[in-house]
């Protein structure tokens, strides 16, 4: 199966070498979405700051690969602390709604400089 990448608009830039989009027959594969401008500058502010970056950034590169996050079939959330995961909640909501939500994990993990990133499969069909 022939995949192509896309390099997001309105998105921080890729931390690495890696894509933003991968697009694989039916499925788009977002990259994992940190709290970053989109010049690349670090959110460094509440949690609730940052997990509006990551999910803006992540919603940035679902558009540019020519949809929204309301395709989203899968989603993985990395936490720093699940102190945070009412108020990720409620940022959550923001971004996919109430109805018909994607599958979803999150895992505590030592991010090493912000709180929160997130990554998601979408579903073109």
């Amino acid at each position: 199966m022939p995949k192509r990448t896309i390099t997001a608009e309105g998105a921080a830039p890729p931390g690495g070498p890696y894509s933003h989009t991968v697009v694989a027959g039916d499925h788009v594969f977002l990259a994992g979405a940190c709290p970053a401008l989109p010049d690349g500058t670090w959110v460094k502010g509440t949690f609730a700051e940052q997990a509006g970056a990551a999910f803006a950034n992540l919603a940035a590169v679902a558009r540019t690969a020519g949809g929204d996050l309301s395709q989203a079939v899968r989603v993985e959330l990395y936490l720093r602390d699940f102190a945070d995961f009412d108020t990720m909640n409620e940022i959550y909501v923001e971004f996919f709604g109430t109805e018909n939500l994607p599958a979803r994990t999150t895992i505590p993990v030592a991010l090493d400089g912000f709180d929160i990133e997130i990554d998601a499969v979408r579903y073109l069909g």
